[in-house]
């Protein structure tokens, strides 16, 4: 019998594993320890020996700030400005603060940095608080383009008490249709309205967004969780110059660093906001840690981010059209697949986007479902999708792109992806130094 309580309302065969799981904890603490030391090598062969990583959610850290995870900071509290800590003995961590921040500035091209966000969903929760109050409206991009879920009921924007409605898409079923988002703007005024999301193909009109806004007194907030890489690098427009007032993201995408969030704006009002939201509001302390890893990982972008981004677009564009190529049915494939670091296969073929990931996962390759504005996959997702941030930092090129793009091709259409696994993990063993970092 475990102490965890069996939950009703968790999918029943999720709920078995965790009871399942959770029973092996009543072994002596000796062998729990050691099945925790089993668990993080197995996690290490399965990402860095056996697969590929085609999930555009997740990276490789600079080995400097993933010891920097390590090093003890991040059992220090921090509560306070620098100068100003209620606790003693932070004059080391106070700087690392400082640095973290400083270097966001500069590589975001902002005024403003906030570093002490737990993750990109509470960055958001902290720009929308910022920004609105419950009760008010947002508009943001709907699911079936990649609109993230903590823009809508069910995310941080539902429980703040906003009312999310969902942005009008043109006809190509990608890009946001200006005129009736205009039109919803006046009919809805909303205090916000989001532009990006989990899935960025083409470049997003920012500014023209920026301008229906101010006829109504909303702000733009930019979702760069998936896209922080590329701007930083420089290949992909900043939205800060572009007319958003702030840009929220993730910390361990494209941008390569520690699990966390980070806000930049150039707006001083919605800074200071932001300030007291973070403390003495909903951060208060925070890992210190990450704060050091942090700006480790920016380090590398103010040295290598422009070679990095480029790499990442190019390899994204080749193996997107290596698929195709294929007969593999590529979204999108006719305006050359993506301009960024991802790109989305439609799923139906495969039985829907998890689906086409579980056959992928079995062959090596690990990857995700996403919603795409195309017919719906009854019980899963229509579109499966791909990223290269961590191919790219792994030393993978548009010329791998065909050998790697023929075992995802074979794989997804095989009655036996595990056969493909073999060939995967030889081809994987390649790909084993660091690229992009300064270690």
């Amino acid at each position: 019998m475990t102490h965890l309580a069996p939950r009703p309302w968790v999918p029943g065969a999720c709920e078995t594993q965790v009871q399942r799981l959770a029973s092996d904890v009543a072994k002596p603490s000796a062998q729990v320890a050691a099945r925790l030391d089993a668990l993080i090598a197995r996690n290490r062969e399965i990402h860095d020996q056996d697969c590929f990583n085609l999930n555009p959610a997740t990276n490789v850290m600079n080995p400097r700030a993933e010891a920097a995870l390590a090093s003890g900071i991040g059992s220090r509290p921090s509560l306070g400005y620098p100068g100003d800590k209620y606790e003693m003995g932070l004059e080391a961590i106070e700087e690392i603060e400082v640095i973290a921040a400083e270097l966001a500035a500069e590589v975001f091209k902002a005024r403003y940095a906030e570093i002490r966000v737990g993750s990109g969903a509470l960055a958001n929760l902290y720009g929308f608080m910022a920004l609105a109050r419950p009760g008010d409206s947002i508009i943001a991009p709907p699911g079936s383009i990649g609109g993230h879920v903590t823009h809508h009921a069910a995310g941080c924007a539902g429980l703040y008490g906003l009312t999310t409605h969902a942005a009008p898409i043109d006809a190509d079923g990608y890009t946001l249709d200006l005129k009736a988002l205009a039109d919803l703007a006046h009919a809805v005024r909303p205090k916000i309205i989001t532009v990006g999301g989990s899935l960025n193909l083409f470049p997003h009109p920012v500014a023209e967004v920026r301008k229906i806004a101010d006829q109504v007194g909303a702000r733009v907030l930019f979702d760069a969780a998936h896209q922080c890489g590329i701007i930083a690098g420089g290949a992909w427009a900043n939205p800060l110059t572009e007319g958003a007032h702030l840009m929220t993201m993730s910390t361990y995408k494209s941008l390569g660093g520690p699990a966390g969030g980070l806000i930049v704006t150039n707006d001083a009002a919605i800074a200071e906001r932001l300030d007291a939201i973070a403390f003495p509001g909903l951060t208060a302390n925070f890992d210190a840690a990450k704060s050091a890893a942090l700006a480790y990982t920016l380090l590398d972008w103010r040295d290598h981010g422009a070679a990095y981004a480029r790499a990442m677009i190019d390899l994204a564009r080749a193996l997107a059209a290596e698929l195709a190529t294929l007969g593999l049915p590529v979204f999108a494939a006719d305006r050359g697949a993506t301009t960024s670091h991802q790109f989305a296969v439609a799923a139906a073929p495969f039985g829907g986007g998890q689906a086409a990931s579980r056959t992928l996962r079995k062959a090596g390759f690990l990857a995700c479902g996403i919603g795409l504005p195309i017919p719906e996959v009854p019980g899963d997702m229509n579109g499966l999708r791909i990223g290269t941030p961590e191919l790219v930092r792994r030393g993978v090129t548009p010329a791998d792109a065909p050998a790697l793009a023929a075992l995802i091709a074979e794989a997804l259409r095989s009655n036996a992806p595990e056969t493909v696994a073999p060939r995967t993990r030889a081809l994987r063993a390649r790909f084993q130094g660091l690229h992009f970092v300064t270690t």
